[in-house]
């Protein structure tokens, strides 16, 4: 395993000895500046931009100020532990990359880039559905990282496609499932309606790779049209978003045919109610995607809104399990590729390590790390 996270900030000091600065940013809301400087209006729009009047990035934000970290003294204690055990397996940190797709529009190296930084700073990488590079390929990049896989769930029509997606997903080592449950259509996205862009409808693989390389697609495609994939990659794009992004959601009944052809962990993605959590319950999954409710019964992670490792730690003692990073490491990802990543990565962690030492909060357990800490201040 790598140094203690909070070193990170010693090299930096160490080179500034030497006039030797950072080429990226500390400041988490620096990241999203420096990304759109470089980033195309079509693809800085794309990640930037949510649906609606981004009500619900901005609620998703201001949640976290909501709260306040209590900080015990005089406990004499080495830096805390951020082991954390999830779903049935241990992790060196309580930190995950949450699945988005298209991630060549922002690097060239793409997924490969935040797949290789994921594992180097043993962080599991949840692959996207709408990824841009392969289940195989991302898996080769992540080497002997965890990675989990985030399935767009196409309708029961197209099972044989789902089935060779799960297939796919185990044979490369991908340990858990996460089942994304709120997107199955794009919403109104007024800053890529601004543009006229949707990644899923060109006619080239960004966004609609994991379709085009599997055997079952080539296949089906082939027989429809007497071509391959390849051959009419316009017509073949629609049909594959079209797939992922159906327009219409499944119901709690079928949660039961991905049980069948997955022997690991589930995990709801897009969870947002207390009925939803029970009744996630009650249909067997391992996990959610949610802050409250059902932590005494299933594993919690937190999505949407993280930038510090401050926020990590809210999250946690709210009850999460886990924490997903999304829209900072890709950020990253545009500002240098699998440098930047990392560098998102490494930030975050070393300000939750520091946050907790200073805090005198020994480890990110339940025990040290949960309600108790915090007090609400708006």
């Amino acid at each position: 395993m790598a140094n203690a996270p909070h070193t990170y900030g010693n090299e930096v000091y160490t080179d500034g000895l030497q006039n030797i600065k950072a080429a990226i940013s500390f400041n988490p809301y620096d990241w999203e500046i420096h990304a759109r400087d470089l980033l195309s209006a079509n693809s800085y729009s794309y990640i930037w931009g949510s649906a609606g009047l981004r009500e619900t990035d901005t609620n998703n934000r201001d949640a976290f100020r909501k709260w306040a970290l209590i900080p015990s003294r005089l406990v004499s204690a080495d830096f805390p532990s951020l082991k954390t055990t999830v779903l049935g397996q241990e992790y060196d940190y309580p930190i995950a990359i949450a699945p988005i797709g298209v991630q060549r529009i922002f690097h060239r190296d793409g997924e490969l880039a935040a797949a290789k930084a994921a594992s180097a700073q043993h962080v599991p990488y949840i692959l996207s559905t709408a990824s841009s590079t392969s289940i195989e390929h991302v898996a080769a990049a992540s080497w002997n990282g965890a990675r989990w896989y985030q399935l767009y769930w196409p309708l029961r029509e197209h099972d044989e496609i789902t089935v060779s997606l799960l297939q796919r997903a185990k044979r490369a080592g991908y340990r858990v499932l996460v089942v994304t449950l709120d997107a199955y259509m794009l919403g109104w996205r007024p800053s890529d309606l601004n543009n006229g862009y949707n990644p899923f409808l060109r006619a080239d693989k960004i966004g609609v790779e994991l379709g085009f390389s599997d055997p079952v697609f080539q296949r089906r495609f082939r027989e429809r049209h007497g071509v391959e994939v390849e051959e009419d990659m316009g017509a073949a794009a629609g049909e594959w978003a079209h797939m992922i992004f159906p327009g219409r959601s499944h119901s709690w009944e079928e949660i039961g045919f991905l049980q069948g052809h997955w022997d690991g962990p589930i995990v709801l993605k897009g969870i947002q109610s207390v009925v939803d959590a029970r009744r996630a319950v009650e249909v067997g999954v391992q996990g959610i995607v949610i802050v409250d409710a059902v932590g005494e019964q299933m594993e919690v992670l937190f999505d949407s809104g993280v930038r510090g490792g401050a926020d990590v730690a809210k999250a946690l003692a709210l009850g999460a399990k886990m924490v997903l990073i999304g829209r900072p490491y890709a950020y990253g990802l545009a500002i240098a590729g699998e440098a930047g990543v990392s560098h998102v990565l490494r930030s975050i962690l070393a300000d939750l390590d520091l946050t907790l030492h200073l805090g005198g909060i020994e480890s990110v357990s339940p025990q040290h790390l949960n309600r108790s800490i915090l007090r609400r201040v708006r």
